[in-house]
């Protein structure tokens, strides 16, 4: 992988349009994009922008074709069996709420039980909570083992009859462990559950295949796979999408509308109501296509080589403390702190030297708590990282203890 030929692709690297040199490594929150998804995404608008569906000048023609298209992209990108399984919204948090609503409000009852884990985003977490207090179901964790990896008898002891919804991360934006969905979903499937992948920080970095994992759901965000921001994937089996009511209700989601009633179209344009963002699922599908190009079995080849590499500089710093997995489960994050600087600290300091890292809780309170922390920093490692970006981290983060006079 030429990874310098894949910096000229970024745009943030000019040091002088930005305003100053940046080593990013907060692609956990938010990816760079490169040229050709903005140039995908400015030449809809420039030549191609009208309201999909609805009309039947030329221009809503051509809108059409590149939308559909671009489901038809995104299906063959996870493997679905139909382009009608690939709901488009507005990001991982809308499809998971979708289903929350849709699924978990009419689907549960008093004493069944929803389960996540300890490592969960909260956007893979509070729906869950407003279904259970609603319904009254229970919401039940599985929690880690002691090397911070996910513990599999305890989420396994904790599926049972009564359990009807298995929401689990595919990969965690706080460890960066990646998760076997396909064994989870296998264990969900035997007592008749349905399994829910939260794919946010799984797909950009991991060839993945729904048939093949057999999961019911995957949600996903474009804009942490270098497209724009505001686009987001909802996969679904058809037969369970069908059943489903609609989420969101107005225009071109109907079938027909009267004066007291109205009926719905099939899946997926039954969940996609209104003026759909058109531009973001252009972005998605130029996305899709830049990573099919260099390959996804090369770019996690690189991001977990990257990773390993920082994860190695750093890890013998004084007073240091990472939440990191086995290497054999870890993706591209590395969570950190010092026992002795907060998080913010560490993260104003690295930036007053050009590095860019994230710092908080990363809306994964609950695991924090978990942890015995309030907040850690975090790096993220994507294509356009360097080794030596890599060296010039971990020198800075050895610096933080002497500004910080420790």
């Amino acid at each position: 992988m030429n990874v310098e030929k894949i910096r000229d692709d970024f745009a943030y690297l000019d040091g002088k349009k930005v305003g100053k040199e940046v080593i990013y490594l907060d692609t956990g929150a938010t990816s760079q994009k490169p040229s050709c998804v903005i140039e995908a995404v400015d030449n809809y608008y420039r030549y191609s922008n009208a309201n999909p569906h609805r009309g039947a000048h030329f221009l809503s023609w051509k809108a059409t074709e590149a939308y559909e298209n671009t489901r038809e992209v995104v299906r063959k990108f996870i493997g679905a069996k139909r382009a009608s399984e690939i709901v488009f919204t507005r990001s991982t948090t809308e499809s998971i709420n979708l289903l929350a609503y849709s699924y978990g409000l009419s689907k549960l009852r008093s004493g069944d039980e929803i389960l996540i884990s300890i490592l969960d985003h909260h956007a893979n977490l509070v729906p869950w909570q407003m279904v259970a207090k609603k319904t009254g179901a229970k919401l039940v964790y599985a929690y880690l083992k002691d090397d911070y990896s996910l513990d599999y008898d305890d989420l396994r002891s904790k599926i049972n009859e009564k359990t009807k919804i298995v929401s689990i991360t595919g990969s965690s934006n706080v460890t960066g462990e990646l998760i076997d969905s396909k064994l989870i979903t296998k264990w969900a499937h035997e007592v008749g559950a349905i399994s829910i992948v939260d794919g946010a920080q799984l797909i950009p970095h991991v060839k993945t295949d729904v048939v093949d994992i057999d999961c019911d759901f995957l949600a996903f965000s474009g804009h942490k796979m270098f497209s724009p921001m505001g686009i987001g994937v909802l996969y679904g089996k058809y037969e369970l999408l069908k059943e489903l009511e609609p989420f969101n209700l107005g225009g071109d989601m109907i079938e027909y509308v009267y004066e007291q009633e109205s009926t719905y179209q099939d899946p997926p344009l039954k969940f996609e109501a209104g003026t759909p963002n058109v531009g973001g699922v252009i972005g998605i599908g130029a996305a899709i296509e830049y990573v099919e190009k260099i390959g996804m079995e090369e770019i996690f080849a690189y991001e977990h080589e990257l990773t390993q590499y920082a994860y190695d500089l750093i890890k013998d710093i004084p007073n240091i403390k990472i939440f990191y997995p086995p290497k054999d489960k870890a993706g591209s994050v590395i969570s950190f702190t010092f026992t002795d600087i907060h998080p913010h600290d560490i993260a104003t300091i690295l930036d007053s030297k050009g590095i860019a890292v994230r710092s908080g809780h990363h809306c994964a309170m609950p695991l924090h708590q978990y942890l015995g922390t309030s907040a850690t920093a975090r790096a993220t490692f994507s294509i356009y990282n360097t080794k030596k970006e890599a060296e010039i981290f971990a020198k800075e983060l050895k610096n933080v203890r002497k500004v910080m006079g420790l």
